[in-house]
C-alpha cells in the first residue's frame, strides 16, 4: 500500500486540490516577459483629455492616480486602456487591464506571479465539483468567492463566460488585489493589511491569527508609532514574499497534503484517507481522474525535495530574528500538529465512508467513490456530511495553520479542540443512522 502510495506523483494539491482539465494548457492570454501594451507615456500625461474629463467624472479615481509613481513617470490612462475610448458613449472600448498589461513594465513580477498559487485563483474556484450552485452574483459577480479569486489569471474563455453570465470584465488585472488601483501603491501592498480582504474568515483566517500573534502585535505597535521603525515586527509578505518575490509558495500548502507520504505508517494511512475523501485517490488507493489536473499546476509540493527546499527557505526567514534552533523547532511543531489533526480527520472520514458502504447513507447522484467528497464543502447533502465538511475546511485549518501562525488560541481551542467536538457528533450522528436503519 505504502508503496503504491509513494509512486503516485502529482497526487497532492493544495488551494482547493482540483483545477480544470483546462488549466493545463494554460490561458491562451497569460502574460509574459515580452508582452505589449499601448504606452503613450506622454509627458504631459497630467493635462491629457482623459485626465481633464474624469476630474470631474470620477475625482478620487484621478487623485488615486495623481499619488501613483505612474503619474510621475508620463504612464498615463492610455498605457493601460488604450486610447480608443473618448467620449461616455464609447466608454465601453476602455481596455480592461490584465497581467499582460502590467508586464510590459513589470515583466519579473509577474513571471514571479504565474509561477506562484495566486495566478491560479480563479481556475481553482472555477473547478470546484459544486460552484455551479451558487449565484452567479457571489461568482462571477465576485461577491464571494469570486471576490477573492479573481487574482487568478483568467483565460479568453473566462471572460467570455463572465460576459455571458451578466457580468463585466472588472476583475482581470489580477495585480490590483493588492496594489490597489489607481494608485497601485508598493508601500500598501508591503503592508499586512493589504492580505487582510482575502486571507480572513472560514476556512483560511490568517489574518486573524497573524493579527493576535505576537508578531502582528509587534506590527501594529510599529505602525501606530508606539515601537521604533527598527523593531523586528514581521508581517505576512516577509514570511511569504522574501525578497519581493511576487511567488508565494509555502512546504504544506494551503491544505497540508504533499508527498511523499510519511514514513510513519498510521500517518501515512491518515493522510491516504484524507486524499481519499478529496477524491484523489479512490478506494483501492489508485490515482483518479483529478490527478492530472492537480499536476497540471505546481503549487503542490510533490517531491521531498521540492518540500525541503521550501522549508529551508522558511527556517531562513524565521532565523533572520530567532535562533535557527528555535525556527526548526517551531516548525517541527506544525508537522506535529498536521499529523495529530489528520489522525481526527482520517477518523472521522472512515466513519461516514462505513456509513456509505453499508447502505446506510446514500451517496450523492453522480458520486460512484465510497468516500465522502470532501470537496463539496457546503453542499454535502446529510447533516453528517456537513459537520465532516467543516472538520476539514474550518477546524483542521485552524488547527494546524494556527500553530503556524504563532496563535495558541486558534490553534486549540478553534482547531484541535473543535476538531474533538466534531468527531464526537460524527460518532453520535452514525450510531443514530445505524439505529434508525435497523428500525
Amino acid at each position: 500500500m505504502k508503496k503504491r502510495m509513494a509512486s503516485i506523483v502529482g497526487v497532492l494539491g493544495i488551494g482547493a486540490l482540483v483545477w480544470a482539465v483546462s488549466v493545463a494548457a494554460g490561458p491562451k492570454d497569460q502574460p509574459t516577459k515580452s508582452a505589449k501594451v499601448v504606452a503613450s507615456k506622454s509627458k504631459a500625461a497630467p493635462d491629457s483629455d482623459c485626465v481633464k474629463c474624469h476630474t470631474n467624472e470620477t475625482p478620487k479615481m484621478v487623485a488615486d492616480w495623481r499619488l501613483s509613481k505612474h503619474s510621475k513617470n508620463g504612464v498615463d490612462c492610455a498605457s493601460c486602456h488604450g486610447d480608443e475610448h473618448h467620449t461616455k458613449a464609447d466608454a465601453a472600448k476602455a481596455k480592461i487591464p490584465t497581467p499582460d498589461t502590467c508586464a510590459s513594465c513589470h515583466p519579473d513580477q509577474v513571471d514571479q506571479f504565474m509561477a506562484g498559487k495566486h495566478s491560479k485563483a480563479w481556475a481553482v474556484m472555477k473547478a470546484m465539483p459544486t460552484i455551479h450552485y451558487q449565484p452567479m452574483m457571489l461568482t462571477e459577480g465576485m461577491k464571494g468567492c469570486g471576490g477573492c479569486h479573481k487574482i487568478g489569471v483568467k483565460s479568453n474563455e473566462d471572460v467570455k463566460a463572465m460576459m455571458k453570465s451578466g457580468s463585466t470584465q472588472f476583475g482581470l488585472a489580477s495585480c490590483d488585489s493588492c496594489h490597489t488601483r489607481h494608485s497601485f501603491s508598493v508601500k500598501e501592498a508591503k503592508q499586512p493589511q493589504a492580505c487582510q480582504t482575502c486571507h480572513m474568515g472560514f476556512d483560511h483566517p490568517q489574518w486573524e491569527m497573524y493579527s493576535a500573534s505576537k508578531h502582528g502585535v509587534r506590527n501594529g505597535l510599529k505602525q501606530s508609532g508606539l515601537l521604533p521603525p527598527e523593531t523586528a515586527a514581521p508581517t505576512c509578505q516577509t514570511c511569504h514574499m522574501d525578497k519581493g518575490s511576487h511567488a508565494v509558495k509555502t512546504a504544506w500548502g494551503f491544505l497540508a497534503v504533499r508527498l511523499p507520504l510519511s514514513e510513519d505508517p498510521k500517518w501515512a494511512a491518515d493522510q491516504a484517507t484524507i486524499l481519499q475523501g478529496l477524491g484523489v485517490l479512490d478506494p483501492e488507493g489508485k490515482p483518479t481522474a483529478r490527478v492530472d489536473a492537480v499536476k497540471a499546476v505546481d503549487v503542490a509540493r510533490l517531491t521531498q525535495q521540492d518540500w525541503q527546499s521550501q522549508r529551508d527557505k522558511m527556517t531562513k526567514i524565521c532565523s533572520q530574528c530567532h535562533s535557527t534552533t528555535f525556527a526548526k523547532g517551531e516548525l517541527d511543531k506544525g508537522d506535529a500538529m498536521i499529523r495529530e489533526a489528520d489522525g481526527l480527520m482520517a477518523e472521522g472520514i472512515r466513519i461516514v465512508a462505513g456509513l456509505y458502504k453499508d447502505g446506510i447513507l446514500k451517496k450523492p447522484q453522480g458520486y460512484s467513490s465510497e468516500f465522502p467528497d470532501l470537496l463539496a464543502f457546503h453542499d454535502a447533502s446529510s447533516p453528517i456530511e456537513q459537520t465532516l465538511f467543516q472538520m476539514f475546511l474550518e477546524h483542521r485549518m485552524r488547527a494546524f495553520q494556527g500553530t503556524f501562525h504563532a496563535n495558541p488560541d486558534y490553534a486549540l481551542w478553534y482547531g484541535w479542540s473543535a476538531m474533538r467536538t466534531d468527531l464526537t457528533e460524527i460518532k453520535d450522528k452514525a450510531e443514530e443512522l445505524r439505529a434508525r436503519k435497523k428500525n
